[in-house]
């Protein structure tokens, strides 16, 4: 298992994808973004879920976190029988969010690579993007990273996607395929 940790429009995604393109053996990427956008629609507006306000503030209610284990446990299963998973997350709870991986993952072999991107750079791409709320890349490019351990740390903003995705196969030990 790979899990990516780095703030809004960090590059996570795009580095999943790259990912998927230079490791020679198929992987699955899947993100939090996914797990919201299945979830029904009172829990991305109401305080049990997920809540998004002024200056890219994020809240997380208790049915949200319910949901959130479940699909954590659900992701360490396919990895448990055999799928090879790529995780694109934001550790809003910082080391908390972590521990709590951990735990799901347990007994699996797993590389922890920190997604960076100055709060600047990421600000242009959620601008850019237009499906953000205003404020949240520059409010999380630090706060996902405090209090971290890292086997692989990457840097979106100075590193094309590709260019992360590479360093990450070969600091994990897997040559890449050509992209």
């Amino acid at each position: 298992m790979i899990v990516l940790n780095g703030g809004s429009s960090s590059g996570k995604s795009g580095i999943a994808r790259c990912l998927q393109a230079v490791l020679p053996e198929a992987w699955l990427a899947i993100g939090v973004d996914t797990l919201i956008d299945v979830m029904p629609a009172r829990l991305r507006l109401g305080s049990e879920g997920i809540g998004f306000s002024g200056g890219g503030e994020v809240s997380v209610g208790a049915e949200f976190r319910v949901l959130e284990d479940a699909w954590m446990a659900g992701v360490a299963s396919m990895a448990r029988s055999g799928a090879r998973v790529i995780v694109d997350d934001v550790f809003l709870g910082g080391v908390e969010s972590r521990r709590r991986w951990e735990k799901a993952l347990d007994g699996l072999d797993v590389v922890w690579v920190g997604v960076r991107c100055d709060a600047a750079v990421a600000a242009g791409r959620e601008l850019a993007r237009g499906d953000r709320v205003a404020g949240m890349a520059e409010a999380q490019a630090e706060l996902v990273h405090r209090g971290m351990r890292y086997d692989v740390e990457v840097d979106s903003g100075k590193s094309e996607a590709v260019e992360c995705a590479r360093a990450i196969a070969a600091r994990i030990g897997i040559a890449p395929a050509s992209a």
